[in-house]
């Protein structure tokens, strides 16, 4: 799945090298960096719904594999962000003070940074079940940064973000439906769980 996740990396790659990214070839992979990002976001998000709405497993075994692809298209995107400004640190510091839109991209960048650094079973058992939980349900906000950065960023047509919003909005609410029963007093989540 990693390498079929690497794919659109090399069809970039590809494109840029024949002059198939059009006009603006700079534009143009901002663009598709940023979407397979947010797309793979809202992906590893619904690998949890899924399971608790049908019992299958195997999304829980592709969800890890999801969010570390979408961190690093994240930092892909970022970085030809950079190579876009000449890697201008003050200008970029600027940008992200004065910019909502790359305020909020910029934010859920650095919301994904401690999430891909302990995605491991030993980070799990490190920093306990509890919190690794709560430190992984950063993810929401991350993608709704990511989903606002979207919204921002397009000029004219806003339907695309407001369905990735309307998405990111329905698996948010599906998950707080299906724990609501387990919050009633003297009842307790089973520690041996699948992580969230």
């Amino acid at each position: 799945m990693t390498v079929g996740g690497l794919l659109p990396v090399a069809v970039l790659l590809l494109d840029a090298a024949t002059g198939q990214l059009g006009a603006n070839p700079i534009q143009r992979a901002t663009l598709q960096t940023g979407l397979l990002t947010l797309a793979l976001l809202v992906l590893s998000l619904a690998c949890t719904p899924l399971r608790l709405l049908t019992g299958w497993t195997w999304p829980a075994r592709i969800r890890k594999t999801l969010g570390l692809l979408a961190f690093g298209y994240a930092a892909l995107h970022f970085l030809i962000y950079l190579f876009d400004h000449g890697f201008d640190l003050s200008l970029m510091t600027e940008d992200v003070l004065e910019r909502p839109f790359i305020t909020a991209g910029f934010t859920a960048l650095l919301l994904l940074v401690p999430l891909a650094l302990t995605s491991t079973p030993r980070a799990v058992k490190r920093l306990g079940f509890q919190r690794w939980t709560r430190l992984h349900q950063l993810a929401y906000v991350a993608v709704s940064l990511g989903a606002l950065h979207y919204y921002w960023g397009v000029k004219k047509d806003h339907t695309q973000p407001l369905i990735y919003a309307a998405v990111i909005a329905g698996l948010f609410l599906i998950r707080l439906a299906r724990r609501a029963p387990n919050r009633r007093p003297g009842r307790t989540r089973p520690r041996t769980a699948a992580p969230d």
